[in-house]
């Protein structure tokens, strides 16, 4: 499969793109695009990496599926095209950013503006069938994903990784915390952001580490 993903990224992953998981993953997601409606859109599946290169990741947040509603996905997790609605744990997210930096809630709930900085917006699985939420989980995707989070702790340092509940916790169960920054707490959704999630503080957590270690400050 001749994968459209950013260049540096591509080089990097191509040992994933070779393994038969992979193509046994490509094969699954090609037939479920042609036979019904599937988000994100074809040409943003990899839209978090385009958004992102490798040199420039300095923060992960990961998140689950992509969203599973019209006009949502785009490539990125927890972020919506402009003009949507704000999804409720999206909603969270900018209540605890309010609360910690005091920046007023945004106009739109795009986080390119946040992924052009170097925050790569990572969902642990890169599509969905409409209306179906985890419907493309366990075809290949996490296997895919665990090798990107692997390659950015191994390769890069004083990275942060934003791990919200325990899904992704769990996936990053294996990030050295002396080398990089990991900051956890419970998933921003309503059923959990009561639980912890506010008043977690992990903005101004990640930007403290990022002037620390040299780096510029995330705009949230």
């Amino acid at each position: 499969m001749n994968v459209k993903i950013e260049e540096s990224w591509k080089t990097r992953l191509q040992p994933e793109f070779d393994k038969p998981y992979f193509e046994t993953l490509t094969d699954f997601v090609r037939n479920e695009y042609a036979t019904g409606t599937v988000y994100p859109p074809g040409g943003l599946i990899f839209n978090a990496f385009s958004q992102c290169p490798f040199d420039r990741v300095k923060v992960v947040i990961i998140g689950q599926d992509p969203y599973h509603e019209p006009g949502q996905a785009h490539g990125l997790c927890f972020s919506v095209n402009e003009g949507v609605a704000f999804p409720p744990s999206l909603q969270n997210i900018f209540t605890e950013i309010a609360s910690d930096l005091g920046v007023p809630r945004p106009s739109n709930g795009c986080l390119t503006r946040w992924a052009t900085q170097g925050v790569l917006l990572l969902n642990a699985t890169l599509t969905v069938r409409a209306h179906t939420a985890g419907s493309h989980q366990n075809k290949g995707w996490e296997t895919f994903t665990d090798a990107v989070i692997h390659c950015l702790a191994e390769e890069k340092q004083h990275l942060v990784f934003i791990l919200w509940g325990s899904y992704a916790q769990q996936k990053g169960a294996f990030i050295d915390p002396s080398k990089h920054l990991v900051l956890k707490s419970p998933h921003p959704s309503p059923l959990s952001a009561h639980r912890g999630f506010f008043g977690n503080k992990h903005f101004s957590k990640t930007n403290d580490y990022l002037t620390q270690t040299g780096q510029t400050p995330v705009q949230w």
